[in-house]
């Protein structure tokens, strides 16, 4: 008979353990309230949830529940490898102010990047070198206003996830919100899966933050940040450029009060290629609504965005390569190249940052970009002004680090191979800029474009020391020709 009791329990994933606990076979199910949670809101539940962590991951892995409650987490909770935290509908694991969560470690390379991308320990869950984890269910972890959007202190939280060196993540179906300075950010992961995660740290700072990572497939995400809402980087903090790459983004809803919505940088050391981004919705950035800068000797490429529709963006599309070089064994350059916009729409409001693509030098330019379809409206309202090239801090990647741009529209500066399709600009108030300058550049196209004439412009498409440049098919919205202005250019059409 017992035995056959055994037995029983066994194909349920249990066995009897020590001291009344439950313990689980390999792919068990582990309540976090079987080893000591209250899930009150008001009891200390982070040495319960490790020791549901500890115990799944000693029999070979399973699955540590969350049923309905708050689970007040004080301390890090620390992950561990083939243990996934399933978090049920109206299971939320709260954050605390009690400043006992774990000391940031040193790291030899934080010279190379802001402090939160330089410690990781210092977080509500903290996992390195680990395998198979996840985050899934229907639940939410909260940092409910206590970790910190700057700096922390010694016990301050920064981060809701904090995930470094991991292989096979799944992060799907539940909410973070309020994560501090990021909710979730991982470096030098590989293998990661999301569907349906929500985020909104539209009252704190990061969303997410995917640092030298390869291997990503997002779907559904809805994010709503108050900094960069979702954002791809490279930095030194693991003492090495590492590489990033094929990763696709379907279906995201993404939000920036007040900096990028879908973004490369401003971290950049490692090198970027292989990239789609389709369906996708961005309702607000104060920067960049899409931004791609190399800043720190990254080679970005092979990235190509599909069925885009932005709103609310202070800079539409921005592209710069600058020269800051923050990164370790002495990076030169970097360069963007091999993009292409396929069916993207945008309006632009607030600052009048124009549309920009911006190379280092005449060495280091923008090359190979393609918009096909790209449709922008632009807020427009400026009077007539110089064409001269405007200020730019090569160090900075920001919109605002360049000046003023003399057109209201797209400005090229240092680009190569870059051609527009099917594409239109327009403005929501009268202009006195032309529609678009192309400066210190090379075989620019510009294709069925259409472009809005403002009543005092000068002309409408301009070409300053541009070798190599075609206008063909294209007019202004009220079918006129372009007036197209050169200047030390040579056309090929």
């Amino acid at each position: 008979m017992k035995k056959h009791l055994l037995i029983t329990f066994a194909v349920a994933g249990l066995v009897v353990a020590g001291a009344g606990v439950s313990a689980a076979a390999p792919g068990g199910v582990y309540d976090v309230k079987d080893y000591g949670a209250k899930g009150n809101g008001s009891a200390n539940d982070s040495a319960a949830i490790d020791k549901a962590i500890t115990a799944a991951n000693a029999a070979g892995g399973g699955t540590v529940r969350f049923t309905s409650g708050t689970y007040k987490s004080a301390n890090t909770v620390h992950l561990k490898s083939n243990v996934t935290i399933q978090l049920d509908a109206g299971a939320t694991i709260a954050g605390s102010g009690a400043d006992t969560y774990d000391k940031p470690e040193s790291n030899e390379w934080d010279d190379y990047q802001d402090y939160g991308h330089s410690h990781f320990h210092n977080a509500m869950f903290f996992g390195d070198k680990l395998t198979n984890i996840g985050f899934t269910g229907a639940g939410t972890i909260d940092g409910g206003g206590n970790l910190i959007t700057g700096n922390p202190k010694s016990g301050e939280a920064d981060k809701i996830l904090s995930l470094t060196r991991c292989d096979g993540l799944t992060l799907s179906g539940v909410k973070l919100r309020r994560g501090g300075h990021f909710a979730a950010l991982i470096n030098g992961c590989t293998n990661v899966v999301s569907d349906h995660l929500t985020i909104d740290t539209a009252s704190d700072r990061d969303g997410w933050n995917i640092i030298s990572t390869t291997n990503v497939t997002i779907t559904n995400a809805s994010i709503a940040a108050n900094d960069d809402a979702l954002v791809f980087k490279s930095d030194y903090a693991l003492g090495a450029k590492l590489p990033n790459g094929n990763v696709t983004v379907t279906g995201a809803k993404l939000s920036a009060q007040c900096c990028n919505a879908l973004m490369f940088g401003s971290e950049t050391c490692g090198d970027f290629t292989g990239y789609q981004f389709s369906d996708i919705t961005i309702t607000g950035a104060h920067k960049s609504g899409i931004g791609i800068v190399s800043m720190d000797g990254a080679k970005i490429s092979d990235v190509h965005y599909r069925d885009i529709t932005m709103s609310g963006t202070y800079s539409p599309i921005m592209m710069k390569i600058g020269t800051r070089k923050r990164c370790g064994n002495n990076p030169g350059v970097g360069s963007i190249s091999g993009i292409t916009f396929d069916n993207v729409t945008g309006t632009h409001t607030g600052s009048n940052f124009s549309p920009t693509i911006w190379g280092a030098d005449s060495g280091h330019r923008v090359s190979d970009v393609t918009f096909t379809g790209v449709k922008l409206n632009v807020p427009g309202g400026n009077g007539t002004m110089g064409t001269g090239v405007p200020s730019n801090t090569a160090t900075d990647y920001n919109p605002k680090s360049i000046g003023t741009r003399p057109s209201y529209g797209w400005y090229l500066h240092y680009a190569a191979g870059i051609r527009f399709v099917n594409s239109s600009v327009e403005f929501a108030k009268d202009d006195g800029r032309p529609a678009s300058i192309v400066n210190n550049s090379s075989d620019i196209t510009f294709d069925h474009f259409t472009a809005e004439k403002g009543s005092k412009s000068p002309f409408d498409v301009g070409f300053q020391s541009v070798t190599g440049y075609c206008v063909k098919d294209s007019a202004t919205t009220s079918g006129s020709a372009l007036r197209i202005n050169t200047s030390s250019s040579t056309s090929t059409c």
